[in-house]
C-alpha cells in the first residue's frame, strides 16, 4: 500500500505482513520456529480447540432450552481464542470481548463462571484465577480504551509485563478503538490488539463496514507494529501474538494483528444470519475452518488417532456436564444484587432504590 501526497518528498510506503503455517488441508506450508515444533503444546492446542467448540454447543443449547440468556458463538474462531491464551503468560493482563470464551478458558477462568456471566449472573466475572484480567466487554470497543489505561500503568511502573485485547472487526469502525491505538502508539504502550476479523459486523459484510483494504492498516496512523494472520491456524496466531508480547516486553511498543476467520454461527443466539449470510460464504468458511485442519497435521504427525479423538470428547463431555450441573444448581441471588456491582460505594439515591427494592421484596413474600 501506498499514501501518496502532491509532494512527492512526503510519499510514504507501508507493507502489511501476512502470516500462515497450515494452508486449509492442514499441510505445513512454512517452516515453524523451535518453541511451535513441541509435541506436547501441539497436542494441547488442539484439545483445548476442541473442548471450546463442544462447550459452545452446550451454550446453544442452555440458552434455547432458556436456561442461559443470550450468548455468542465462537464457531470456527477458535484458533483466535486458543492462540492468545497459549501465548500470553499469567503476568500479562487479558481485556476479552464477549468471544473469547476459549482464552479465559486457557487463562483459568472455570466453565461454571462462564456459565454464570451468560445466564446474567455477575458473580461469574469475578474469577479468582484472573483476578487483574477484566470481564468480557459486551459494549463494542470500549474494552480496548480499558487496556490501553492498564497498559499506561504497566509502563509507568516499568513493568516486565503486557495487555492484551480483542474485538471484531466491527469494533474498528469505533471511536474507542481508533483513540486507544492513537495513544498505545504516541506513548509506545505494552499493548496487543487483536481483531477478530470474521468478515460480519453483525449484520453487516466486511466491505461494507469499512473501505479499508486490510484492519492491520488501522494501526499505521498510530505508529502501531501491524500485521495479518491467518486466524482459521493457530500455530500462526499463536506465534503472532508471542512475537507481538516479546516487542511489548522489550519496550518497543504495541502491535496490531487482524485475525482473518470466518464466523460459521449467528452473531449471538439473539440473531438469525440465514437472512443476511450468503451459502457460498459459508461453505467456504467451513473449507477453512480450524479443527478439521488442525485434527489432519496432527494426523500427519501420528500424533493424533481416533481412538485418542473419542477418548477426547468423552473427557470434554463429563467435563462440561459436570461444570453445567453446577452451574444449574447454584442458588441464585437476590433481586437486589442489580445494585452491587457498579459502584464501589452506591450513591444515596441508589442506597434508597435498592432499600425499596428490599422492603418491597419482603412484602410479596408468603
Amino acid at each position: 500500500m501506498s499514501n501518496e501526497g502532491r509532494n512527492p518528498e512526503l510519499r510514504a510506503q507501508f507493507d502489511i505482513n501476512y502470516y500462515q503455517f497450515l494452508d486449509n488441508q492442514g499441510t505445513l506450508k512454512n517452516s515453524l520456529p523451535t518453541y511451535l515444533e513441541d509435541d506436547k503444546l501441539q497436542v494441547a492446542l488442539y484439545r483445548q480447540m476442541v473442548l471450546t467448540r463442544l462447550l459452545d454447543a452446550k451454550c446453544i443449547a442452555l440458552q434455547r432450552t432458556g436456561k442461559m440468556g443470550t450468548y455468542p458463538s465462537t464457531l470456527g474462531q477458535e484458533a483466535v481464542g486458543v492462540g492468545i491464551g497459549y501465548a500470553m503468560t499469567k503476568q500479562d493482563v487479558f481485556a476479552p470481548y464477549y468471544r473469547d470464551m476459549a482464552t479465559q478458558l486457557i487463562r483459568g477462568v472455570k466453565i461454571k463462571d462462564i456459565l454464570l456471566c451468560w445466564g446474567g449472573d455477575e458473580r461469574g466475572n469475578q474469577s479468582e484465577q484472573t483476578p487483574f484480567d477484566l470481564p468480557c466487554c459486551v459494549p463494542i470497543a470500549t474494552q480496548v480504551t480499558h487496556a490501553a489505561g492498564i497498559a499506561s500503568a504497566i509502563k509507568i511502573r516499568h513493568e516486565k509485563h503486557a495487555v492484551v485485547s480483542t474485538l471484531g472487526d466491527g469494533a474498528t469502525s469505533r471511536g474507542d478503538f481508533a483513540e486507544s491505538i492513537n495513544l498505545a502508539g504516541a506513548w509506545q504502550l505494552p499493548l496487543v490488539v487483536v481483531i477478530n476479523n470474521n468478515q460480519w459486523a453483525i449484520s453487516v459484510p466486511r466491505e461494507v463496514q469499512t473501505a479499508a483494504q486490510t484492519l492491520a492498516q488501522k494501526g499505521i496512523a498510530g505508529e502501531v507494529r501491524c500485521e495479518q494472520v491467518d486466524g482459521c491456524d493457530v500455530l500462526a496466531v499463536y506465534d503472532a501474538v508471542k512475537r507481538a508480547l516479546a516487542h511489548a516486553y522489550e519496550g518497543k511498543g504495541p502491535t496490531l494483528i487482524e485475525a482473518i476467520t470466518y464466523r460459521l454461527c449467528d452473531h449471538t443466539t439473539a440473531d438469525d444470519a440465514t437472512r443476511y449470510s450468503p451459502s457460498d460464504g459459508l461453505k467456504k468458511g467451513w473449507e477453512k475452518e480450524p479443527i478439521k485442519r488442525y485434527r489432519s497435521f496432527l494426523h500427519s504427525k501420528k500424533l493424533w488417532d481416533e481412538h485418542k479423538e473419542t477418548a477426547l470428547f468423552e473427557q470434554c463431555e463429563q467435563q462440561i456436564n459436570t461444570a453445567v450441573q453446577e452451574y444449574l444448581d447454584t442458588e441464585p441471588q437476590p433481586p437486589e444484587a442489580m445494585f452491587d456491582y457498579l459502584y464501589e460505594e452506591l450513591p444515596r439515591s441508589l442506597k434508597e432504590q435498592r432499600q425499596q427494592l428490599i422492603d418491597k421484596t419482603r412484602e410479596a413474600q408468603p
